[in-house]
């Protein structure tokens, strides 16, 4: 069949022309579209089962996005030379995509979905993720598969004080604010991003400009849809359901969680107490309901449990736990909790518990983050991590999964707002274990590291804290809830987790489950936040006010020295003899890096003793000779005229026979030996030939003469 392109193209600003184009690739998905900005082009498939797995029970999607290293020309690093495991910023961009279409597909829609996006050509100024999404709603949109809305993603910046939608990479390497904002022309569905302490205000401003940006890119998929002739949706099979029987389990049910909810109780209790509900109701039932019937006892269980909390928490503005809605459970913490780790922290905050360490390291220790367009170093790290015991339960350990990939990232990306620039020689890993979870871990993770950052000594100039809240609103009520419990972010409307310090936002991750959210509840919602932000963060600096003004006794001891690039040669040596010298004698390890007319020399040791004379030794190198200085030299070499002295590495002078004492020397017998160490002071360059001229007798104080042997005087 002959490929039959249809496209659509437009203007996202400043003369930016998007393509989206459907008909030519893969036309065997359900749905397949190619997106096209500059030389940036995407392609996302998506496709769906035609019937739901036996026995399924919730809706499986599979979004993954890659890049492929041919779209820059490239090819891979990996030993085999292939694009391997999805990496850490593609696995966010997957995750980007996922949170937003995942809420446009039908409760009762259970067919697999996977859907797949693919970078094919790059561009180095075009920032691929921000069209990721576009594309795969796109796909989706030229396919039958029974989405209810179409969406779009853009970035917002603010770059020298001015909002810019999509910024190059060029920009966006200057931005204060990066926001990633998804909606359908009515609402917003997720905000992920990041601020160098930006104010409510302006992330309200940021997502208002790119929902009128997305209604824009939005149209444009409808007009695609509408050349291809998409007519509508495809039927699917729905599963089966039972009202007689949920009026039934209401009906015995209801008042008991009512009152298991309304009792304050703590998480292990809770679940108990409802699991025994449980029981009673199947056992109310009795064993004679059918056979798919039994199936549908706990969906139906939990559908009245998530009216019946939800409906309390709004009648009474009472918690699962008993707090009220702007409650921040009872906060402990405590710094320097380990000793053998650079910076530790344990911070607990209700049933939430992080033991947060931090280690630092070398420039070598420095992670290299990899894409089709880039390579770079960073010197920043944080891993998340979150073993099932925190939860009591019992799963597979089988490397880290997306969420705590994403968990770890918004951390990372908070706290890295008020670390020290790229003078600060260390690499700094952050590494938070979850010891306990009932909420947010994700904003204890940011507490811990920040306790733990000053305990190490990082000149972190101020602390960062983070709180997530919860929404739940119903006919026109609504409830916003300060420092949620994991159930309450089961069953609430809104995940909204807002990280920053007491002078503005560094952080933000917010998925919407519910349709209508207004900019008035986004802005409460937004300064309940920073309320409870600023409480957590009082409880933090009374813990640790500042950060210790040296590192730990037993950490890496640092020292960077800025030389001329002319130097840099001097320093390493020829072959690296000079500086493997260096680091074998003192036991220091030295990096050396090349910026512009200059070089970057960190000298990194255990001790202080033997960074001092790392130190010392590289600056002597490096060092210009001034006259009338005094150096301890070494006897290199002797002539029958003087003797060759080094006085500094890799220079040397000539201490002439007339310059070593006052009294006059006939040779230079017995006088110095090779190796000799000499004092000798500077005392001219000689001008043709540039070599220095050095004098022994002018740190000798000059005999007096004897007066016997002065003349008369008469003639």
């Amino acid at each position: 069949m002959t490929p039959n392109p249809i496209s659509v193209t437009f203007d996202i600003g400043e003369g930016r022309m998007v393509t989206i184009e459907t008909g030519k690739l893969a036309r065997q998905a359900d749905g397949a579209v190619t997106v096209r900005l500059g030389d940036c082009v995407i392609l996302a498939t998506v496709v769906a089962n035609k019937e739901p797995k036996e026995g399924q029970s919730f809706f499986p999607l599979t979004v993954d996005y890659q890049e492929k290293f041919a779209s820059a020309g490239r090819i891979p690093g990996s030993f085999f030379k292939r694009e391997a495991r999805l990496n850490d910023y593609e696995i966010l961009t997957s995750r980007l995509i996922d949170r937003a279409l995942r809420p446009l597909f039908p409760e009762d829609y259970l067919c697999d979905v996977q859907v797949l996006v693919s970078l094919i050509s790059s561009d180095p100024e075009v920032m691929p993720d921000a069209m990721a999404c576009l594309a795969a709603s796109a796909a989706l949109a030229v396919s039958d598969i029974p989405v209810q809305e179409i969406i779009s993603e853009v970035r917002i910046a603010k770059v020298n004080g001015e909002m810019v939608v999509n910024p190059s990479r060029t920009q966006l390497a200057e931005a204060d604010m990066d926001f990633m904002i998804a909606a359908t022309d009515r609402n917003i569905m997720m905000v992920e991003g990041e601020g160098k302490e930006c104010q409510e205000e302006d992330l309200v401003k940021a997502i208002e400009l790119a929902h009128n940006v997305i209604k824009i890119q939005v149209k444009a998929q409808e007009e695609l849809r509408d050349k291809v002739g998409v007519k509508g949706k495809r039927e699917y099979t729905k599963p089966y359901r039972n009202e007689e029987l949920y009026a039934k389990i209401t009906t015995f049910a209801k008042d008991k969680m009512l009152a298991i909810a309304s009792k304050a109780s703590a998480k292990n209790e809770r679940q108990e107490a409802f699991e025994n509900l449980l029981k009673e109701t199947t056992e109310f039932l009795g064993e004679e309901i059918p056979d798919e019937d039994k199936s549908l006892i706990k969906f139906y269980f939990g559908e009245l449990q998530y009216n019946v909390v939800r409906d309390m928490i709004l009648a009474t503005n009472k918690r699962l736990d008993g707090r009220g809605l702007e409650d921040i459970r009872p906060l402990t913490m405590e710094v320097d909790y380990l000793p053998s780790p650079h910076g530790s922290a344990l911070f607990t905050r209700g049933e939430t518990q992080s033991l947060t360490t931090v280690t630092l390291g070398t420039p070598l220790d420095e992670l290299l983050v990899e894409s089709a367009a880039s390579s770079d170093y960073s010197k920043f790290i944080l891993h998340y991590n979150f073993p099932p015991f925190s939860t009591g339960e019992v799963k597979m350990m089988r490397g880290v999964g997306r969420r705590e990939v994403g968990h770890g990232n918004l951390a990372q990306r908070s706290l890295k707002q008020i670390l020290p620039g790229s003078d600060y020689p260390y690499t700094v890993r952050v590494v938070s274990d979850i010891l306990e979870s009932n909420g947010s871990s994700s904003m204890a993770t940011v507490c811990a590291g920040s306790l733990a950052l000053m305990d190490a000594g990082v000149p972190f100039k101020k602390h960062v804290s983070g709180v997530a809240m919860g929404l739940i609103s119903k006919e026109g009520k609504f409830a916003i809830l300060t420092d949620i419990l994991g159930d309450e972010d089961h069953l609430g409307d809104m995940d909204f987790k807002v990280t920053g310090t007491k002078e503005g936002i560094c952080g933000v991750q917010m998925d919407i489950k519910v349709d209508g959210l207004s900019m008035d509840i986004m802005r409460k919602a937004l300064d309940q936040a920073k309320r409870g932000r600023l409480f957590i963060l009082d409880a933090m600096y009374q813990c640790i006010p500042e950060h210790r003004s040296d590192v730990k006794p037993h950490a890496p001891r640092m020292e960077k020295l800025i030389i001329d690039s002319e130097f840099i040669g001097a320093v390493i040596g020829p072959g690296g003899k000079i500086i493997q010298e260096i680091q074998k004698t003192t036991g220091a390890t030295i990096n050396i890096t090349e910026v512009g007319k200059t070089g970057e020399v960190s000298i990194f040791s255990a001790n202080k003793e033997s960074l001092d004379q790392a130190v010392a030794w590289v600056k002597s190198i490096v060092s210009v000779p001034e006259i009338g200085d005094v150096y301890e030299g070494t006897v290199k070499g002797i002539k029958e005229f003087g003797a060759f002295v080094e006085f500094l590495p890799g220079k040397q002078g000539l201490l002439h026979i007339s310059e070593i004492m006052w009294k006059r020397l006939d040779s230079m017998d017995n006088v110095f030996h090779e190796g000799d160490k000499v004092k000798v002071k500077l005392i001219g360059v000689d001008p043709k030939t540039g070599k220095f001229k050095l004098s022994r007798k002018a740190l000798i104080p000059k005999p007096e003469s004897n007066p016997a042997t002065k003349p008369s005087g008469n003639n």
